[in-house]
This record gives C-alpha cells, structure tokens and sequence, in this order.
C-alpha cells in the first residue's frame, strides 16, 4: 500500500513538473506529441473528377394516347342484334362494328318510296291538266280562274314530289344507318353495349384509337412550364423500366396556366416508339432542356452539405442558406475542403462550375466525419484491404506479412479466404489482428496433430 502511494505522489510530481515547464514555453513539444497521437486516421476511398456531357432536365409522369381518339355513336335508336367486333380489334375506314334492329326503318324506306311514285302520278296529272287549260285559254274556250286553279294544283304537286323525296332521303340514310361503321382506321379501345342492349342516338357505342401516332400529355408546374420549348427532345421510359422505351418531341404547349392547379399543359408527340408502348401506359417523360459537354461533374454522394440558419432583417422571417463541398486527397495523406459552386444536376451526377480541377481527387467514401485537414489512409481496390494482403513494390511475399509472421489466408483455399474477407467486414483494425492471430494459431495446432 506505501508503494502504492509513493508511486502515485511520483507521477503527480512528474506531471506538475511538466506543467510548469509549459507555462514557460518548454513544453510545446509534449503538446504537440500528444495531440499527433490523439488525431486518428480514417480511411477513405478517392476517384477522378468526370469529365462529359451533362443536361439539365425536366420529368413528369402520363399516359400514352392515340393522337387521335373517335367515339362511335349510333344514329338510330333500336336493339343491338350483331356485334362483329371486340376490343383491340384493328378495323378499317367504313368497317361495319355492328348490326341495329332494322325492320322499322325498312318499313319507313318502303313508305317513302311509295309516297314518292305517287307524287310523281300527281305531278305528271296535273301538269297535263295546267296545260290544257293554257291551251283553253288561247282558245277563249275557259276562264282565269279555271286556269289558276290548274297552275296552283300543279305547284302544289310538285312541292309535294320535293318533301318525299326529302323524306326518302332520310329514311334511306337511317335504314344505312342501322349498320354501325368505323369513321377511320384504328384499334378498339371501349365497347360500351353488348347485343341485345339499346342502341341510342347520342349514347357512346366505340371508341376507336387511331393508329397514325401516339402523344403523352403531361402538366408542369409553372417553372418547368417556362423552361419547355417546342422543338424540345424528350426520351419517354416506361414506370419501373430502366431502358427508353421511346422517343419524341414537344409539339404543343398551353398558353396559360390551368386557374386551379397552377400547372401548364405540354404535349409530347412520339417520333419512336418500342414494344412496350400502346395507348394507356404510364411513362416518365424526361425533358432535355440544356446540354452541356466537357463539364466537371461529381457524385450527389461525394457532396457535403452544410445547413446556415439566418434572419433576414427585412422580413423578419428565418431563412436556410444551403452550401455544398467536397473533400480532396492532398498527398494521400490529408483532407482538404473546397466550397463547390454547382450547376445543372442530372439525377446522381451534379456539374461543378467552380472550386475543383480536373486532376483534383475527391473523396467519395468515408467524407461524412472529415474536417478541413484531417488525417486521411486512401485505400485501394474494391475494398479497403487488409496491410498483410498489399503488395509494396511488387517485392513483398504475398503469404508474408509486414510483421513477419505467416499471412493465413494463404494457406486457405477460396471459399474459406472469402468466408474469412466477410467475417472481417466492419472490423476495427484490433480486431482484424486478433481475428486473424486466432486463425494463425488454429493453423498452427492443426499442422502439429498432422505432424503427430
């Protein structure tokens, strides 16, 4: 217990004499050590500055749709007997879709006709008899009225020809109308009646999609609205697809802004098309609005973001002033932070106008706890390999460890060096030491049973 204490009043001794040598300047080198040795190293992993071609870009989502869409609806009103198609089918200008009762309207087209050959007997009667009373006249054989009579019974006929023949006209369109047909060619879209049902005038029977071409419709908000041109290419990706599934073209754009919603009408006419685009399906249409080439573009993931709070004295409100960085490998040894002044971003990849240069190497892994200046281990490959699997110089033994002593994973065979690499995933570098002394003393016993 004496010893305890003498040692311990010894230490205390030793540490007031260092602090007062301090005060006095002398002990600035102690300082110094103690902070190197409390500074830890952290390892990152670096890549090149991209160079290329980067587009600013808008994305909306809507649906494919014929450009043009007709709806077939009857001009008669009665049973539907026949239905010759069904949805999806193609059809062609002046195809017949389907078969309306017709008896009533064949009866009406007989009607007709027989009005008009009467009106043609009273017409070519009376026209005789309006001619031989203008021959009577000459004559002084019969009076004006006798002959005014007979010129107003002869109009009279002929007015009576005209109105049935109009009505021969109607009842024959309506009895062709009992046989529905396509206005164009297309494909099917609705069949809203089955046979059996009523067919009406003014109730919608097809729908016919027409196969010259196909547009998407999207709505944009109002800054997106501004910066869409016509002439504009768009690259259109069905959801949840990762390849283009077609291309097009801003053809129109709404002059305003829809009073409700805010957001601006833009239609996209498709030049190219895939197998995966028919009317109805959802795509993500992604608008080019300015491209750039030999750009400096990095990584969203390598950025740095730093949130400012500040009042603003005019408005008295509270305002959030965003900066971005990124961390650069000086001397693969030490971090440094550059401020970043970005441009146009496209998805992952993000154009720096200003605070890099292209030999620059940014750090893109392990940046999230860096400080301008922190101590920094670049590593190499896929991952941050162990120091007693890299070679230095090409001249290390692979199965040699910096140490010395005998590298374990060499004496495995793959599969059990890759269950090893997976185990050591996430370990400090204690614990990969003692993890891989543990297999080296494993090795050892199982090579002095062989032995025995």
């Amino acid at each position: 217990m004496k010893k305890t204490i003498f040692l311990f009043s010894f230490i205390s001794v030793f540490i007031i004499s260092c602090g007062g040598e301090s005060d006095s300047g002398g002990g600035s080198d102690f300082s110094m050590f103690a902070g190197n040795m409390g500074q830890r190293t952290t390892s990152v992993e670096t890549s090149d500055i991209q160079i290329g071609t980067i587009s600013e870009q808008v994305r909306s989502y809507g649906n494919v749709k014929a450009q043009n869409v007709i709806s077939v609806v009857p001009q008669v009103s009665n049973r539907i007997v026949e239905m010759y198609v069904d949805l999806g089918d193609t059809v062609s200008q002046e195809q017949v879709l389907a078969k309306i009762r017709d008896n009533t309207f064949r009866d009406q087209l007989a009607q007709a006709r027989s009005q008009v050959q009467q009106s043609r007997i009273a017409v070519r009667r009376d026209s005789a008899e309006y001619a031989r009373q203008q021959e009577l006249m000459e004559q002084d054989l019969t009076s004006e009225s006798e002959l005014d009579i007979a010129q107003a019974s002869y109009q009279n006929s002929l007015a009576q020809l005209e109105s049935a023949r109009s009505q021969l006209t109607q009842a024959l369109e309506d009895f062709n109308n009992t046989e529905v047909k396509a206005p164009v060619d297309g494909v099917i879209t609705l069949r809203a009646l089955e046979e059996g049902d009523l067919a009406s005038t003014g109730t919608e029977l097809f729908q016919i999609a027409s196969t010259g071409g196909y547009e998407s419709r999207i709505y944009l908000p109002s800054q997106d609205w501004r910066d869409v041109e016509i002439g504009h290419e768009v690259a259109l990706r069905v959801s949840n697809e990762s390849d283009v599934s077609a291309r097009g073209v801003v053809s129109r754009k709404s002059p305003q802004l829809d009073e409700t919603t805010g957001l601006g009408e833009v239609v996209i006419t498709l030049t190219q098309t895939g197998n995966d685009i028919y009317p109805g399906v959802l795509v993500e249409n992604v608008i080019n609005i300015t491209t750039k080439e030999q750009a400096m573009i990095v990584l969203r993931s390598a950025l740095v973001e730093q949130v400012e709070t500040v009042i603003n004295p005019e408005t008295n409100t509270i305002d959030l002033e965003r900066t971005y960085s990124v961390f650069v490998s000086r001397g693969d040894s030490v971090a440094e932070r550059r401020e970043l002044e970005l441009g146009i971003e496209q998805g992952e990849n993000i154009e720096v106008l200003s605070g890099l240069l292209p030999s620059d190497k940014i750090i893109v892994t392990g940046q999230s706890g860096l400080e301008d200046g922190s101590r920094i281990s670049v590593a190499t490959g896929d991952r941050f390999q162990l120091p007693q699997e890299r070679q230095i110089d090409g001249q290390a033994n692979q199965n040699t460890s910096r140490t010395g002593q005998q590298n374990p994973l060499a004496n495995m065979s793959e599969e059990e060096r890759a269950e090893a690499r997976e185990a050591m995933q996430g370990m400090s570098r204690e614990e990969r030491m003692a993890y891989l002394r543990e297999l080296r003393e494993q090795q050892a016993e199982t090579a002095d049973s062989t032995s025995n």
